[in-house]
């Protein structure tokens, strides 16, 4: 199956996906930070669209469209001061490279990202989410909510339900790379996200495979 891993550079995803034996490609605008020969430097649309994908699984850039970004929409971080010109047309521009991305001619697409304003669903109309995903559900001990637009394809079931809630993510230290590792696939997610989406050799079903729950959900 061929699959585009839009907007990633780990290779995390495009790795997790050429394990189970998928032509599988990562897409950025910067270099894959593996140094994989199988990653696409250039614009995700383009890559998107001219492709002849299978599947494409998209992260695009969530600065924007993020719940938790919502203050920087008002000048001095305060409603009362009225909105940030700047600001609301950057989270219009992001909000339309994710619906191009959710339209991409693809017979399956996932699109993930953190949780959204209110404001680009309703503008532009950018639906719910099918699913809301956290890492303790597919063996890592954190919170980290990911939403994931889903079409052709089923929502990802939970593989390895284990212990902890920790804050990682939201609690790393500033630096120069902080932003990507915060987002950053999780192997876990990856890997579940190949077992469960990936495609036989004749296309004809999706891939069934055994779930593994190591303890209660807390």
């Amino acid at each position: 199956m061929r699959v585009l891993v839009a907007c990633e550079r780990s290779g995390v995803v495009r790795s997790a996906f050429r394990t189970l034996g998928h032509d599988a490609w990562s897409n950025d605008l910067v270099p894959a930070d593996d140094g994989s020969e199988f990653h696409i430097q250039g614009d995700a649309i383009k890559a998107a669209y001219t492709g002849n994908w299978d599947l494409i699984i998209a992260h695009p850039e969530c600065t924007y469209l993020a719940n938790s970004g919502a203050k920087h929409l008002y000048a001095g971080m305060n409603a009362v001061n009225g909105p940030e010109a700047d600001r609301w047309a950057k989270m219009g521009a992001a909000a339309q490279f994710f619906l191009s991305l959710l339209n991409a001619p693809a017979p399956m697409v996932a699109v993930e990202n953190p949780i959204m304003l209110g404001h680009p669903k309703r503008l532009f109309g950018i639906p719910d989410p099918t699913q809301i995903i956290q890492p303790w559900q597919f063996g890592h001990g954190e919170t980290k909510a990911t939403c994931l637009w889903l079409r052709g394809i089923p929502s990802l079931i939970p593989t390895s339900i284990v212990e902890g809630r920790e804050q990682r993510v939201f609690k790393m230290a500033p630096g120069p790379d902080r932003k990507r590792d915060r987002s950053r696939t999780y192997e876990g997610i990856a890997m579940a996200m190949a077992s469960q989406w990936g495609v036989t050799n004749s296309g004809s079903k999706l891939h069934s495979l055994p779930v593994f729950v190591t303890s209660e959900a807390a």
